[in-house]
């Protein structure tokens, strides 16, 4: 009743622990603890039994259920004494009982301990699912305190666990694991003596694994999932540990125990795979699968497993999965290998081979592989799958692969094995369908296995008989795509042998054709290595739009039709006909320029290869187009793969935290076939790298494709942004380099990626943030570092003269042109090259190259001391900060890019690149920059342009060595650097037809100091004199018109770069054009140069006018008047060049005398400024006076005296005041009969030289067909010839004599314009009248002169070479001949020497037979006089 009455409730019984501390409460001074001890045992015997014990055992306290096993450390170190003292009290009772009942204290405490276990497991609340494999908590706690008081017991000898074994097992015959579980735990039952002990431990432990795996708990229970993964792992690790430990003494009953344990694992094992195989290609099946692959863990070595059985454990669940149901034949495996591919396989089941290959190196996985397929039936699926797997997760395994290849090639030709032949294949077909960032390409590894004269078939007949017997049994089991890669690159075979691949080749045909993948439908380039069947049989168009793309490339680069065109138009008509004409003559908007399709179309219609009908159809598609001015975009059908690749894309960036090589790779390769969808079409081209062409008129994508472009890109900021808060580049893992592998793996996504990103970076750089910038830096870096891989890039329209990396032509999208581009540009570079070099900081020289794309390099190298004035004085510090930090200043939001590039500016790494000749900017680089600037927009003013520019001749590039892209100190080389970019400048402004918005201005500015400089500090015989100057000046211009006449339009790139270096010439000191030279004591001036200039060069390109222009006229002048001046007599020396170039330079000398009304002032104004008012020099003063006697001619007043001045000089005075109209009173025959040129000897030469004038006028108007000049010259040509009729000197006028005094006029026009002369001849003949005719026939040498004419312009008109405007030819050449034979009739044959004779007959025998039997019969030689043969 004392007890009772002390409780809280009388509902409520207290516990024996309460009791007990209720007493010792009551009683706090020390007692005999004997006597408490009998008195509390006594009360315990009248007033308990042994269920109500243990029950009231098994109730804790209540505040402590939800207590988590964190805190079981704790509860034990308080409850010890209890615990102690309750085994204590449980064995007592337990004797007492068992002496009572008379049975063994073993077996009633077995079953004491039972009944309550059952009481406890099989507590059921109403909301609790049947079906629950765990514990609550609350039963947790319970058996936890059940099992301890179990232990003591145990310990007393009481409890016997062999009984409580085979009782339990009595009762349960599926346990629980989890109890199963504490057993092991608390040390009553271990797992080993329950499996050795139960033998049908198979038939429940099996069930409950399965059971267990597939079990989820509810949400909320953290600690249930905790116990159930601990359960797992408890199990499984006795399970391999008895199973795979090895034991030499091991004994027969043992062997026995480690195959059942073998055979549970297997059994789970299987169920798993089984599942696997049930959810197909799905991505995970089920919670249950995964649980049971994450015991695959290598963390149970150590803890119950040693390393040894680990590895062996793995290796043999390894095997049985890829030895698992067999059912598929080589055959199958065949046809389906391409559903096969990583991103299609069950994510759990590449899961699994993770797992099992974690702790084995790539070899020995490899290794394992080869022995499991040489001695077991194999599931191909699970073979192919685990291959791929090890491909995507290890970037190592690719050339591990590739030996095993070898190594099955070699044993099935060493043994014609055909295992390892097929083998060998499918692994190969494998690692292509993998894509070519992760393995070579099908066609590739055909090729290179097979197709060169060393391969494994070419050493005997038989080894190529069983190559082709292996090729044609696979045949019937082909998909096509590998039919017709054989087809197009079939094996290696010696000539005598051709037949028997040509029987192989017979087959493949037949069966393409069974399957409708007719040989006539496959591309000319197509590409069928790797690509899925569906991809490669459903897209005809997009393989005839590669080939049409590939087709035009070729014909670009080359200026030909392909031969592989060529053969298709005959051989393969109904695929060139029905695919590739039709892609070829799409309709679009043409171009107002033709471009390559263009010309690639129009090559194609000349040489007959298009049907007229499809050309006319294709013309008018064209015009209807550009009518309608509208694009046709395809709105996309399907958003599904878009969403798809948006939450893949997210994916990438979570594992990317993470950091794991293997899950990157393997995310980024299903994103590759979600990429496949949006982008489909076949892979790299199997001859030669793929081309891509990226057309920067035409940058807009359709909204599908943009959208994917913006992702792919915006995630690849985000991931990168990322991965450099925990890791600098050097440490981060390859996520990035795969991620561009991939992308470059789809030449259809690349082709949209590289448009957007031009876009990017040529139109709105400016407008993007820091991070953006960032990413596409780093972005540009891993294209770079994958060049050797990548396709190529043709811009158009054409940048570079060949095709480029992707890297390489983005970069020419960087421009440094103005403010906002330079800014960016700057950003953009710096970023790039500090993360290249942090990249590449731990590799050797050579590997960093790789990260470090030298085109950004050197737009740094400009960009920098341009923009920063701060840096062009800086020297490299070796103490700067390391990578670490440099990479820190480009992340860090407070840094700007400013601190950035100054910081990479002083760092070493930078230096040491720059001495790398591909990382140098030399300095016609430099100056390719400086003058694509546009002034208006420069970022830096005029003052500070000319600071920066002279600091970077004068102080960087002058001194720096000639092999670093310097000057080597040598000023000549500075101003010939100058001198080439401003006139390629020039030149590239006149061929583009654009504005001259550029820094040509300024750099000529420089140039003009430079020159200068050297002019005035120059020594008398030293290096930089004048005279070396002058050379200097006319040998740069005369290699650079050399380059102009290889070039392919010789004619218009001359002609620009003289009026370019006209231009130029003008701004350079006049005196540099004349040397001056020291003979003998006397001083004098060499004038050759400018003689041989004028004559070579100027003279080709001074039409229609046929003179120089007026400022470069009066610049040579003006430099011969101020070199006169170092003379010791300068008037002289200007009478001796002036003399010497009416000789041997006389287009000037007519130039002079046409524009002496405009140079005549100034000229003499600068001699008197010169020589202090001395009068003019005798020779420019002839000039005055010929003008002036023209003028008297030309007038109705008397005329002056002729002056001493030369023939050629007085008839250009004359021709140029008839020009001017200052014929005044009269007619120019008046004038010319007032002459009496019958009286003089050099009046008649100045008439004939005056007749060469006119008639270079004449022909001029001819050409160009002005018919109110060509009229004029006519008369004027009619009257010279009316006063020369006389004379037969006229006739040297239209040909070539050395000994002529008329050979000057061959210097006095372009040879384009003296092969027109004989033309000009035979125009003129026919209209003059008969009267005039007869007596120009009468001059001697007439007929010579005439016929030669004639056939010379007869063969400019079979050439095409005659003047396009005169549609009049035929006829006028048919008079010609009618006129010529009619003299030749009518002629003595005394007129023509023998010599003369036979010349003309040879020269009209192909082209004018008739002519020359016309010679031959009247003009009969025997009938000539010694005399007339000798002249």
């Amino acid at each position: 009743m004392s007890l009772s009455a002390t409780c809280e409730s009388v509902s409520r019984k207290r516990t024996l622990s309460s009791l007990l501390a209720g007493r010792v409460i009551k009683r706090p001074k020390q007692e005999d603890r004997q006597r408490l001890q009998e008195a509390a045992i006594q009360l315990l015997e009248q007033n308990q039994n042994i269920c109500s014990l243990f029950r009231e055992l098994g109730k804790p306290n209540q505040c402590n259920i939800l207590s988590s096993q964190n805190e079981e450390a704790k509860r034990d170190e308080s409850g010890s004494i209890s615990s102690v003292v309750a085994g204590s009290l449980l064995g007592s009772e337990l004797r007492c009982q068992a002496k009572l009942l008379g049975v063994p204290v073993t077996v009633l405490s077995v079953k004491s301990v039972l009944e309550r276990l059952m009481e406890i497991t099989e507590e059921k609340k109403e909301e609790e699912d049947e079906d629950r494999e765990m514990l609550t908590i609350s039963q947790r706690v319970q058996v936890g305190f059940l099992l301890e008081s179990s232990r003591e017991l145990l310990s007393q000898g009481i409890l016997c666990p062999k009984l409580l074994w085979q009782e339990f097992r009595r009762d349960q015959k599926l346990p629980k694991l989890e109890v199963v579980y504490y057993l092991h735990r608390y040390n009553i039952l271990t797992l080993k003596y329950m499996v050795e002990s139960d033998e049908g431990v198979r038939s429940w432990l099996v069930p409950r694994l399965k059971a267990l795996c597939g079990w989820t708990p509810p949400l909320g229970e953290e600690e249930t999932k905790q116990v159930q993964r601990r359960v797992l792992t408890t199990v499984v690790g006795v399970l391999v540990a008895t199973a795979f430990e090895q034991n030499r003494a091991v004994a027969a009953a043992d062997r026995k125990i480690s195959v059942l344990c073998c055979s549970v694992l297997d059994d789970v094992l299987f169920w798993l795979l089984d599942t696997v195989d049930e959810c197909g290609a799905k991505q995970s099946c089920g919670a249950g699968a995964q649980r049971w692959i994450q015991t695959f863990d290598a963390s149970l070595c150590g803890v119950s497993v040693s390393p040894e059985a680990l590895q062996r454990f793995f290796t043999h669940s390894l095997t049985q999965t890829l030895t698992h149901n067999p059912q598929l034949t080589v055959s199958d495996a065949v046809a389906l290998q391409s559903e096969w591919t990583f991103a299609k396989a069950s994510h759990s089941l590449t899961s699994l081979f993770r797992k099992l290959a974690v702790i084995f190196s790539v070899e020995q996985l490899l290794s394992h592989l080869q022995q499991v397929l040489e001695t077991h039936e194999v599931n191909w699926k699970h073979v192919l799958c685990f291959l791929s797997t090890l491909l995507v997760y290890y970037q190592s395994s690719q050339s591990s692969v590739k030996e095993l290849l070898s190594r099955l090639l070699n044993s099935a030709f060493e043994g014609y094995d055909l295992e390892s032949m097929i083998t060998a294949f499918l692994l190969a077909r494998q690692g292509a369908l993998e894509g070519s960032a992760i393995f070579p390409s099908y066609s590739d590894w055909f090729k290179m296995s097979f197709g060169g004269s060393s391969s494994y078939q070419s050493n005997s007949k038989k080894s190529l008989v069983f190559l082709l017997k292996f090729l044609s049994d696979l045949v019937p089991f082909e998909p096509p795509q590998y039919l017709k890669i054989h087809i197009l690159h079939p094996p290696y075979v010696p000539a005598k042998h051709r037949s028997l691949l040509m029987e192989y080749v017979s087959l493949a045909k037949t069966r393409l054709a069974d399957l409708k993948e007719s040989v006539e439908e496959m591309g000319l380039y197509e590409d069928v290595s790797g690509g899925s069947a569906e991809l490669t049989t459903t897209l005809p168009q997009s393989q005839s739009a590669q080939d049409v793309e590939k087709a035009v490339s070729l014909f670009e680069s080359t200026g030909r039709i392909s031969a592989t065109v060529m053969e298709a138009s005959i051989f393969r008509r109904p695929y060139f006909l029905t695919r590739f004409l039709p892609a070829l003559l799409k309709a679009r908007v043409l171009p107002v320029k033709p471009d390559a399709r263009m010309s690639f179309i129009e090559a194609l219609k000349k040489a007959d290869k298009i049907p007229s009908a499809q050309y006319s159809s294709y013309v008018e598609s064209c015009q209807s187009q550009r009518q309608q001015n509208k694009r046709a975009e395809r709105p996309s059908t399907n958003d599904d793969p878009l969403d798809i690749l948006k939450i893949q894309l997210q994916e990438v960036t979570e594992v990317v935290v993470g950091g794991n090589d293997g899950e990157i790779s393997a995310q980024l390769s299903r994103i590759s076939h979600t990429l496949s969808v949006i982008f489909p079409g076949c892979p790299d081209e199997p001859t030669g790298r793929t081309l891509v062409t990226l057309d920067t008129n035409a940058l807009v994508l359709n909204e599908l494709h943009e959208k994917v472009v913006n992702g792919i890109l915006q995630n690849f900021c985000q991931c990168l942004l990322i991965a450099s808060r925990s890791n600098p580049p050097d440490k981060q893992s390859f996520w990035a380099s795969r991620f561009i592998g991939v992308l470059l793996g789809n030449t259809q996504l690349l082709s949209k990626l590289l448009h957007r990103l031009w876009d990017l970076f040529h139109n709105q750089g400016s407008s993007l943030s820091a991070a953006h910038v960032l990413g596409l830096a780093v972005f540009m870096v891993h294209l770079h570092a994958a060049t050797s891989h990548s396709p190529l890039v043709q811009l158009e329209p054409p940048v570079y003269p060949q095709p480029v990396s992707p890297a390489e032509a983005l970069s020419s999208a960087v421009l440094c042109n103005t403010r906002s581009n330079m800014l960016f540009s700057a950003r953009l570079c710096v970023a790039a090259v500090c993360y290249g070099i942090h990249k590449g900081g731990s590799l050797p020289l050579q590997q960093q190259q790789q990260y470090v794309p030298s085109s950004l390099f050197k737009k740094l190298l400009y960009l920098v001391p341009r923009l920063l004035p701060e840096s062009r004085r800086t020297s490299a510090d070796p103490e700067e900060e390391g990578p670490c930090r440099l990479w820190s200043s480009v992340t860090d939001e407070n840094h700007t890019w400013r601190k950035t590039a100054l910081h990479l500016w002083r760092h070493a790494a930078l230096q040491q690149l720059k001495q790398i000749p591909q990382y140098q900017l030399c300095f016609s680089e430099w100056l390719d920059k400086e003058l694509s600037v546009r002034r208006s927009e420069d970022i830096l003013s005029d003052s500070e342009r000319q600071e920066h520019q002279q600091w970077v001749c004068l102080e960087l590039y002058l001194t720096l060595p000639e092999e670093q892209g310097g000057c080597g100190g040598d000023m000549r080389r500075l101003c010939s650097h100058l001198l080439n970019a401003v006139l390629d400048q020039h030149l590239s402004l006149n061929l583009e037809q654009t504005g001259a918005d550029t820094c040509s201005p300024d750099i000529l500015s420089r140039l003009q100091e430079f020159v200068y400089e050297m002019e005035v500090t120059s020594l008398p015989g030293g290096r930089g004199h004048s005279s070396d100057l002058c050379d200097f000046l006319f040998e740069t211009l005369s290699q650079r018109c050399s380059h102009s006449r290889t070039s392919a339009s010789v004619g218009i790139s001359t002609e620009l770069s003289l009026h370019t270096w006209n231009r130029v010439l003008l701004a350079l000191p006049a005196v540099l054009l004349f040397k001056v030279k020291a003979e003998g004591g006397k001083t004098t001036l060499d004038c050759s140069k400018l003689i041989e200039h004028v004559n070579e060069h100027q003279r080709n390109v001074c039409f229609p006018a046929s003179v120089l222009p007026c400022c470069v006229t009066g610049h040579f002048l003006k430099g011969l008047l101020c070199a006169s001046v170092r003379c010791g007599r300068p008037a002289e020396e200007v009478n001796r060049c002036w003399s010497q170039m009416s000789g041997c330079c006389p287009l000037l000398v007519v130039s002079a005398a046409h524009w002496w009304q405009q140079l005549s002032s100034p000229l003499f104004s600068l001699w008197g400024r010169l020589r202090d008012g001395e009068p003019p020099p005798e020779q420019l003063q002839l000039l005055t006076d010929g003008q002036r006697w023209a003028c008297s001619v030309c007038s109705v007043e008397k005329g002056q005296e002729m002056p001493s001045a030369a023939a050629l000089q007085l008839a250009a005075g004359l021709h140029r005041a008839r020009q001017a109209g200052e014929v005044t009173g009269r007619s120019i025959g008046a004038a010319l009969t007032s002459l009496q040129p019958e009286k003089s000897a050099k009046l008649q030469q100045v008439l004939v030289f005056l007749l060469f004038l006119c008639v270079r006028d004449y022909l001029c108007a001819l050409t160009y067909a002005q018919e109110e000049n060509l009229k004029k010259a006519k008369d004027v040509c009619t009257e010279l010839l009316t006063a020369l009729q006389n004379s037969s000197d006229w006739l040297l006028v239209f040909k070539t004599n050395e000994q002529s005094p008329y050979r000057a006029v061959t210097l006095m026009q372009s040879d384009e314009r003296a092969r027109l002369m004989p033309w000009a001849f035979c125009s003129l003949l026919l209209n003059q009248s008969v009267r005039l005719l007869q007596k120009l026939v009468c001059c001697p040498g007439f007929l010579h002169t005439a016929i030669a004419c004639y056939v010379c312009a007869l063969q400019l008109f079979l050439g095409g070479d005659a003047p396009e405007e005169q549609l009049e030819s035929p006829e006028m050449l048919s008079h010609t001949k009618k006129f010529l034979l009619g003299v030749i009739s009518q002629a003595s044959p005394t007129v023509l020497s023998s010599n003369q004779l036979r010349q003309l007959e040879s020269l009209c025998a192909d082209l004018d037979p008739e002519l020359a039997a016309a010679l031959s019969v009247t003009l009969d030689p025997h009938s000539l006089s010694p005399e007339m043969d000798f002249l």
